[in-house]
């Protein structure tokens, strides 16, 4: 994956609540009371690592991809707890997937990888 596709992805990803432009982004099913598509966490936190990869030594990045990431990291965790309070029954591993997202956009805001 390079830069720009990850870029997209992430930003795909990250803004879907506000633009409500993308009914599979992962932001959408939380809200839904819906697990990710098999292999969408992966891919997100693979698009993740290579945003670090190439943001690590920038000063600044833009305003959309750091609202996408920011939307990520919150709003996820957010609907995972809020889902959890309601009854859902979320797959074992999206615990440890939302922490592993959070860390990897705290990664891209330091530009230090925290794993």
């Amino acid at each position: 994956m390079d830069h720009a596709t990850a870029r997209n992805f992430v930003i795909n990803q990250g803004t879907a609540l506000l633009t409500q432009k993308n009914p599979d982004a992962l932001l959408m099913l939380l809200k839904q009371g819906k697990p990710p598509i098999p292999g969408q966490m992966t891919s997100l936190l693979l698009a993740l690592k290579v945003l670090f990869d190439a943001l690590k030594d920038t000063p600044s990045f833009d305003r959309q991809l750091a609202t996408a990431l920011y939307l990520l990291a919150y709003e996820s965790r957010q609907l995972f707890v809020y889902g959890q309070m309601t009854g859902i029954d979320w797959p074992p591993l999206l615990d440890e997937d939302l922490n592993r997202l959070g860390l990897a956009v705290k990664s891209i805001f330091t530009g230090v990888w925290h794993s």
